[in-house]
């Protein structure tokens, strides 16, 4: 069954089980949200001005989930596909106790299966980001870890192969043999292009540095960006990006759901999240005030406001999906973009708001 938007465009949304009882009709989307074939640059790669990221895929403690919910990750997949999105973001370490690797895993069956693709899967960028384990001692071993990788994600070649964490701030001998594992990846041609994660101002331009030498070029650096996260740091980081011709990735755009509007002091997420809202949410109203009143005036949805000033600072971000009504809701940050007013008065209101998100531990100097 199909629909027809706005424009010219028409999509195909179909259940990937292929069974006529299984096509899916979804809601309408309202175009234009965002022109998809125009990307932007992210080393030799073009990916769509936002990605999607599947850290929730196979993790049940902070995201609640079960395999039951593998349907409609592949819908949300499905449709984030037909409208554009090219860029998804993923870690060899997402997936807790017996399902690690199961956003990779996951990630692997939508592409091959994938009924928008058809025989096209090399035009999805695939992210992946390996873990600084301790065990992880060689160059070598981190090729295997690619090579697992490739595995579980059923594909020969990744778009971005990224260190998931420096170790700098506790093993700092393991830190080279980790940039050396990147750019043995890099030779062998199993990944495209190299970027990092959680690499503070130092430590990013040390490894930019390192690996110009070795003839690899950075590609990316992702970092927890957003309107609850724009402190001094990120913004030295946006900086040092900027000028060494590194794509900023921002993950967790939405500070876990605090920047969607959803929830309060007195309405928490279950899980363990509800224990950094319980001590973050009481001091975003200022922020989250000036977010409604935007979105008002746009008629947008809050999320997309968050969404959009992340795009608006130049970055690619990534925000989680885990149903259909994730991605529908994320496209509508796409295809407009905030004034310099709505911007600013946005930022006041994250800094007059006393809280702001706690960085990750693996965050460097």
């Amino acid at each position: 069954m199909a629909f027809t938007l706005s424009t010219t465009k028409t999509f195909t949304n179909i259940n990937c089980s292929n069974t006529p009882s299984n096509i899916t009709t979804f809601k309408p989307l309202k175009l234009p949200l965002f022109w998809p074939w125009q990307k932007v640059k992210m080393g030799p790669l073009s990916v769509s001005p936002m990605g999607f990221g599947t850290w929730a895929w196979g993790n049940q403690l902070l995201w609640g989930y079960q395999t039951s919910m593998d349907d409609q990750l592949q819908q949300a997949f499905e449709l984030a596909l037909q409208n554009g999105i090219n860029l998804f973001d993923t870690a060899d370490s997402y997936g807790t106790g017996r399902l690690n690797g199961q956003s990779e895993r996951l990630l692997g069956k939508f592409i091959k299966d994938s009924q928008v693709l058809k025989g096209k899967q090399n035009e999805v960028v695939v992210a992946t980001k390996f873990a600084a384990y301790p065990w992880r001692l060689t160059s070598g071993q981190f090729v295997n870890a690619c090579r697992a990788s490739l595995d579980r994600l059923q594909i020969d070649q990744l778009g971005i192969g990224q260190l998931h964490w420096s170790t700098a701030n506790y093993a700092p001998l393991q830190e080279l043999v980790l940039w050396d594992g990147l750019v043995a990846m890099y030779e062998k041609g199993l990944v495209r292009a190299v970027g990092v994660s959680n690499y503070g101002p130092q430590q990013l331009v040390k490894i930019h540095d390192y690996l110009k030498t070795r003839g690899v070029p950075l590609c990316s650096a992702q970092l927890q960006f957003s309107l609850l996260s724009m402190g001094k740091e990120q913004l030295e980081i946006k900086s040092i990006c900027d000028e060494l011709g590194i794509r900023l990735i921002s993950y967790s755009p939405l500070g876990l759901g605090m920047l969607t509007g959803k929830y309060s002091s007195s309405k928490l997420p279950t899980g363990p999240r509800s224990l950094l809202f319980r001590q973050i949410l009481p001091g975003l109203e200022p922020l989250l005030l000036a977010q409604r009143e935007i979105a008002e005036k746009r008629g947008k949805t809050m999320p997309q406001v968050a969404i959009n000033w992340c795009i608006c600072k130049g970055t690619v971000p990534i925000p989680g999906i885990k149903s259909v009504r994730n991605v529908e809701d994320n496209l509508g940050a796409l295809g407009w973009k905030l004034t310099n007013d709505e911007q600013l008065q946005l930022e006041y209101a994250a800094k007059e708001s006393p809280k702001s998100m706690i960085q990750n531990i693996f965050q460097t100097r």
